[in-house]
């Protein structure tokens, strides 16, 4: 288990992506070799998890990274900047968070919305993963994970990019960032992109346009980083049945999305530090049943939340610290059907999680951390959490034991609405309650590392999409007990010019609606009882290098799903430094080389293939 302190990347130097089995562990902070011919992360060093690292389909987004990654789970729509559903561990969308610096992004509306961030990869580190204790700690209304991402420093430098590919596809890219001066030990940087993108889609009826402007002020010095960002994005999707499958519609969604943010980060000694973060979002989406009735304004919807967060450690002695997590945040929401209950919504979260060192001798360390976070609403019922972990560290290996508890609650998709219709609502939902209990270690060396763990998630009352045949609605919210046993492994390797990453995940569950009528889940119950995937970085020679994403999965029977419940995907992408061009990059890449049809939202039809040429040169 790590600390804040491990966290910020101000205390300790360089941050690791956490293995999914380790609760977030981090390792001692290391500085890779630029590689010869792209400046692409290595699968070991970052552990990134995934070998391709720029989509095929579109420009890249916060939520690329997440796709075939063995720590998350990405249930697409139409392609995975487009509409996507992230789950950790075999939780739903609406229990995954998306945390930049110290405050978890919300939309107040429906998690569908999560990964909606207007933020260039450049400008973020990560993603990383919060889970167990480290989630419930720091995680704000999300209950089983948070992905987590931190400000990258301002460099010099920028770069252009075109593509095109089958289906009608095209993209542009532009990204400069530069530094404006230097004043001692402190900088003044400033960056900004544009990028889009437009394709008639892998399927009829499966076209997008994208639009994204971002940018942001940066101040670095040796204790300290503050930045400043705006950020816009326009979106336009069409996907068939992309959410109210079974009925055969050709749907669209329309959503504009502004965020502008404050982050400062600040060590004042070799334990301690903080980091704060104030955000505005604003969200606008118009969703429609048949895309080809423009006018219909049945579901559109617009939200704005304002949220503050501070999240710290401070060393009161040489064996305790005292970890502290604040959240404030508030929203409204526009809608032309989902202002039934309530259309605002107040939210804090206070966490303090003290750490002691039980014993020292050497490489090897026994800490323990105990504490309890506490949620709350105007309009929910509030709920106390307790939180505790036991970590044995000798070296580069670590052993934990982990229990915790988190809660949060619903959008207003799932309280706010009619209680009939395509989407009925339910206003007498209550709180999720989850309890996560798990053991698991880490082993890192050179060249190989291995993290494993295995874990119970008891949820209470999670709100879940469901189906019945008999029922008028599209899908109806209702509330859920359901217990989730897990168990997962992930291991990579360095062998010569190979970079290989593996893992596998068992999922089991045990359901209780209380509710006979229930015949499918769209969400809860959609999920891999087994996943094996495999990255591989192959640099060929100096100038090449190839880079393969492969996912297998056997997902759990739905009798919604159209379709094999087993599904192989593999992405590749190869990359060419031209070297009479110093900076100048060419790269084939393809999506689904299989073309399997798989439906990874049950009814929702499945992606095809998609195939891309680009070029991108870099100064």
């Amino acid at each position: 288990m790590i600390s804040v302190s491990q966290l910020n990347p101000y205390l300790k130097g360089s941050v690791f992506a956490a293995f999914a089995g380790a609760n977030g562990l981090v390792s001692q902070a290391q500085v890779s070799e630029p590689q010869a011919l792209v400046e692409l992360p290595e699968l070991y060093v970052t552990s990134s998890h995934t070998a391709t690292v720029e989509p095929a389909s579109t420009f890249g987004a916060p939520v690329s990274r997440l796709e075939l990654n063995p720590q998350f789970d990405l249930q697409v729509r139409n392609l995975a900047e487009a509409q996507g559903d992230v789950s950790i561990r075999g939780g739903i969308f609406e229990n995954t968070g998306f945390r930049v610096g110290a405050a978890t992004l919300l939309d107040p509306q429906t998690g569908h919305y999560f990964a909606e961030i207007p933020i260039a990869p450049e400008m973020l580190q990560g993603p990383g993963l919060l889970i167990a204790g480290d989630n419930a700690f720091a995680g704000f209304n999300s209950t089983v994970g948070t992905v987590d991402y931190s400000w990258s420093q301002v460099s010099e430098g920028g770069s252009v990019a075109v593509g095109f590919g089958d289906n009608s596809l095209n993209y542009q890219r532009f990204h400069q960032g530069a530094i404006l001066s230097t004043d001692g030990d402190a900088s003044w940087g400033a960056e900004f992109e544009f990028s889009r993108s437009e394709s008639a889609g892998t399927v009829e009826n499966g076209d997008h346009d994208f639009v994204r402007y971002s940018g942001r002020v940066q101040r670095s010095a040796e204790d300290s980083q503050t930045d400043i960002f705006a950020g816009y994005q326009s979106k336009y999707l069409a996907w068939p049945e992309l959410y109210a499958a079974p009925y055969g519609s050709n749907e669209s969604d329309s959503v504009r999305t502004t965020l502008l943010m404050f982050n400062h980060a600040q060590s004042y000694s070799a334990d301690s530090g903080w980091e704060a973060t104030v955000y505005y979002r604003k969200h606008h989406d118009h969703y429609l049943f048949n895309r080809f009735a423009v006018d219909n304004r049945s579901f559109v919807h617009e939200t704005e939340v304002g949220s503050a967060a501070i999240n710290g450690v401070q060393a009161v002695n040489d064996t305790v610290k005292v970890n502290y997590m604040v959240q404030l945040t508030t929203d409204e929401i526009e809608s032309t059907n989902l202002e039934n209950n309530f259309t605002s919504r107040d939210y804090m979260k206070v966490s303090v999680l003290p750490e002691f060192l039980l014993s020292e001798n050497g490489e090897e360390r026994l800490s323990f951390r105990a504490g309890l976070s506490y949620d709350d609403t105007n309009r929910n019922s509030s709920e106390v959490s307790p939180i505790a972990d036991l970590t044995w560290t000798n070296g580069d290996d670590t052993y934990y034991i982990s229990a915790a508890q988190s809660s949060q609650v619903s959008g207003y998709t799932a309280v706010g609405g009619a209680t009939g219709g395509l989407f009925a609502s339910n206003p007498d939902l209550e709180r999720e309650v989850s309890r996560n209990f798990e053991v698991g270690a880490t082993f890192q060396r050179s060249d190989w590392s291995l993290s494993a763990a295995a874990f119970l998630r008891e949820d209470d009352d999670l709100v879940d999409w469901t189906y019945s045949f008999d029922a008028t609605s599209a899908r109806s919210a209702k509330n859920v007990d359901i217990d989730t046993v897990g168990l997962e492994v992930i291991a990579s390797k360095r062998i010569n010019q190979l970079e290989l990453l593996g893992s596998a995940t068992i999922l089991d569950k045990d359901e209780n609606y209380g509710d006979a009528s229930v015949d499918a889940s769209f969400y809860a119950l959609n999920y891999a009882k087994l996943r094996l995937t495999a990255a591989i970085v192959w640099n060929v020679t100096e100038q090449i290098q190839a880079r393969f994403d492969n996912e297998y999965r056997e997902q759990q029977d739905n009798v919604l799903r159209e379709g094999d419940d087993e599904a192989f995907f593999t992405h590749v992408g190869v990359y060419y430094a031209v070297p009479e061009v110093e900076g100048l990059e060419v790269k084939a890449a393809v999506e689904n080389l299989w073309e399997d049809d798989f439906q990874e939202i049950p009814g929702t039809p499945g992606r095809g293939r998609q195939l891309s040429l680009g070029a991108r040169y870099s100064w």
